[in-house]
């Protein structure tokens, strides 16, 4: 249940979710194992073939993109499946990789949606200039510390990228007042796919793929939402300062 609700929340898909914790079992001796996982909870049944079984539901209400909290379950699970490490070892290691999740320092991730905003600009607008190209980064970063920030101080859903999606598009139209050679269409192109929802959507198209209809319409239907936070905050920035 422990490395199913950490990859939950890391944003792993719902097949690697239930593969993982059915290897777990069956490697610790569990005869017959049931696994059913939703994006917001766990449903696992053991029974050890001598009349004993144990059911479990477990909800897991904070969930993210840590594709390294997925690699670090999953490399310790494969661990124990080849015996190199015992049920103990396994369950203290899991206990380390909650209480100290691996992530990058925020400063860093800032720096990244920068770099990010900026050479995405040019990706899919095939434009680029010495005025446009940074002030997409400056942009990028400014909202993708915007949201982190709201995301710790609100636990409204899609709160926070409208809100941050708002300043993005007041920070736009402010330089583009200073510098009015700013494209603003070009910068908040970029400057927005910090915040879009793509490996949300993607595994959310695995997840269908996979059979997992539930999990993969209700991702999508995150995914969906994201986006029209998204467009509506820069929308009505744009809409009401007549940019």
């Amino acid at each position: 249940m422990k490395a199913g609700r950490l990859m939950l929340a890391g944003g792993s898909e719902m097949y690697r979710v239930e593969d993982t914790m059915r290897r777990i079992a069956v490697n610790a001796g569990i005869k017959e194992v049931n696994v059913f996982a939703m994006p917001t909870g766990l449903f696992v049944s053991l029974d050890d073939g001598e009349c004993s079984t144990v059911t479990e539901l477990e909800t897991v209400k904070k969930r993210a993109i840590n594709l390294e909290l997925v690699d670090q379950v999953n490399e310790f699970s494969r661990k124990f499946a080849d015996k190199r490490i015992d049920l103990e070892e396994l369950e203290e290691k899991l206990r380390e990789i909650e209480e100290n999740a691996p992530t990058f320092p925020l400063w860093l991730q800032v720096i990244g949606a920068g770099i990010l905003s900026a050479t995405l600009m040019v990706l899919f607008l095939g434009v680029y200039d010495w005025i446009d190209f940074p002030v997409a980064g400056l942009i990028g970063a400014s909202g993708y510390l915007m949201d982190s920030w709201l995301k710790g101080h609100t636990k409204i859903r899609f709160l926070a990228e409208m809100i941050a999606a708002m300043g993005m598009g007041l920070l736009t139209i402010i330089i583009n007042g200073i510098l009015p050679a700013c494209n603003v269409n070009n910068i908040l192109t970029g400057a927005l796919m910090t915040l879009v929802p793509g490996l949300a959507l993607t595994n959310a198209l695995r997840d269908l793929f996979m059979g997992d209809w539930v999990s993969g319409i209700v991702r999508m239907c995150e995914a969906a939402m994201t986006a029209i936070a998204l467009g509506g905050g820069v929308g009505i920035v744009i809409r009401f300062l007549g940019a």
